[in-house]
């Protein structure tokens, strides 16, 4: 999806994808676009024009489609760099979350010009991309200090909720179904502060009895993630 119906970077999910066509216009509200990416080390253009200089990280910013996602009623709701990465593969470079009003709105965009324009960028930068559709169980509002981080779990099977361990969980998320990506599935997304490496070692035990769990920290450069949450008109947490 994303632009092109066979991107380079991931494998779209037909099967999700028509489920979502066919969904009742009453049922198709907000959902949140986790994207979980790796980029290659240098840029490669398509169409040979070249941008020896480019690193795949430079070209997708290039991309950054915020024009295209703001006339389609989309918000950034959390962007950032991943700093530390204690499972899961392969090694992601940085975490992206986009809170779409439906997957109308989603369709639409790709349609659009600009976004097509832009979408070069991406496919010249991306090795490879994880997207999921995730649906907000819970939030709560959390001041950081300075020293603290923020821990992203995305998970399959074990014993889920019932092994969260004790930390400041901010957001969790079901995972409705990954929209481009391989043939892994997953369950839940949730994200959690975390003041010290005690905390952070508590989650990475927890996440052990997990089928696959993907835990990585975020450099937060925009955290709207609550805000999005409490905001969306038809959000349940």
């Amino acid at each position: 999806m994303a632009g092109t119906n066979n991107p380079a970077y991931g494998t779209p999910n037909w099967d999700m994808i028509k489920q979502w066509f066919a969904m009742d216009p009453k049922d198709d509200t907000e959902f949140w676009a986790l994207n979980l990416m790796q980029y290659r080390k240098v840029a490669a253009y398509a169409d040979g024009s070249g941008h020896p200089e480019r690193s795949g990280k430079d070209a997708d910013d290039a991309y950054a489609p915020l024009g295209p996602l703001a006339a389609v009623g989309a918000i950034v709701a959390l962007h950032g760099d991943v700093v530390h990465q204690h499972g899961g593969t392969p090694n992601w470079d940085r975490i992206g979350i986009v809170r779409y009003p439906s997957r109308s709105a989603f369709f639409a965009m790709q349609q659009r010009e600009d976004f097509q324009d832009a979408h070069v960028h991406k496919e010249a930068g991306m090795e490879f991309t994880i997207v999921m559709s995730t649906l907000p169980v819970s939030s709560t509002p959390s001041q950081f200090a300075d020293t603290d981080r923020l821990v992203l779990v995305v998970e399959r099977g074990g014993a889920g909720r019932a092994s969260t361990p004790a930390v400041d969980v901010i957001a969790d998320f079901d995972v409705e179904g990954v929209i481009v990506g391989d043939e892994r599935a997953f369950d839940r997304a949730w994200y959690a502060r975390v003041s010290d490496d005690a905390e952070l070692q508590l989650i990475v035990d927890a996440a052990s009895g997990a089928n696959e769990a993907h835990i990585v920290v975020i450099d937060r450069a925009i955290d709207n993630l609550v805000d999005s949450i409490v905001t969306a008109p038809n959000a349940k947490a």
